[in-house]
């Protein structure tokens, strides 16, 4: 999963795919590089400027109508917490709504029934949208996670979302610290075992850098190593920032679980069974 985001002030490129050519062609690099989804963003995850609804929608409807277009076999994800989005992107053609604050707009999953879409069931500990955590805890953390998000994706169930169209996502880093994002990590394993696949979120987040004392930009081999812990733990979906990295990385945890016949294409399908 390629991570492209329509905003001026993302935290890893710093607005670089902001403009829309530039959005488009990221998305054309991201998919000649190994994607199979494209995750397009409108609003920065954390605290900035103000985005309304308007302004995201301006942001990303015509980006996921000209994805749907030009790569008609890529699976277009919009990472937004918001019906209204929900609804004008599916209706634009996205395939998979990527709630990543974890169902603080319980309509959007109405949204993704309505449109027989997928949809991304988070944990995010409650927090309020584009907000960051403050002394946090849990009791166990990896307990807390495993039962919203099966909750979350049970409740979408009940709406009429597929069963085989929902992920749940730990979602590293949202409403956790760094020890909390690293026990989860450790523990992977505790959602995989639920049956629902599990969606990792970790690419150059700040966990990272504060474990290895990283600043934003050097976070790519602590990225990697992460994303290898948890495809073996049964991880079936990776956002990334560096698809091409990750493509390789990935592919080769697959032929080390999977033996020497394993192949791209195979990996694709899914880089880790559960253990």
């Amino acid at each position: 999963m390629a991570v492209v985001n329509r905003t001026p002030d993302s935290f890893f490129d710093k607005g670089a795919t902001y403009a829309f050519a530039a959005a488009l062609a990221a998305v054309d690099t991201a998919v000649e590089a190994g994607a199979d989804i494209v995750d397009i963003g409108g609003v920065k995850a954390g605290p900035g400027e103000e985005v309304g609804v308007a302004e995201e929608l301006r942001r990303v409807v015509d980006l996921v109508a000209a994805v749907r277009e030009r790569h008609p076999g890529v699976v277009v994800s919009v990472d937004t917490w918001r019906a209204e989005v929900g609804e004008a992107v599916a209706e634009a053609g996205a395939d998979l709504l990527n709630d990543t604050w974890g169902g603080p707009d319980p309509r959007l999953a109405e949204v993704a029934a309505a449109y027989d879409i997928g949809l991304v069931c988070s944990h995010a500990g409650g927090l309020r949208p584009r907000t960051r955590p403050h002394r946090v805890a849990y009791d166990d953390v990896v307990a807390d996670v495993v039962r919203h998000v099966t909750a979350e994706a049970e409740r979408a169930v009940s709406l009429g979302v597929r069963r085989d169209a929902i992920l749940i996502d730990p979602a590293h880093d949202f409403g956790k610290n760094t020890r909390q994002s690293l026990e989860i990590t450790r523990r992977l394993g505790e959602l995989t075992r639920t049956g629902w696949p599990v969606l990792v979120a970790v690419s150059n987040k700040d966990f990272i850098g504060e474990t290895l004392g990283r600043p934003v930009d050097k976070r790519g081999v602590g990225t990697m190593a992460v994303l290898g812990v948890s495809a073996w733990l049964g991880a079936r979906v990776f956002r990334v920032h560096d698809v091409a990295g990750a493509r390789r990385a990935l592919d080769a945890i697959a032929t080390l679980r999977h033996g020497p016949a394993a192949t791209p294409e195979g990996a694709r399908s899914g880089v880790a069974a559960p253990p």
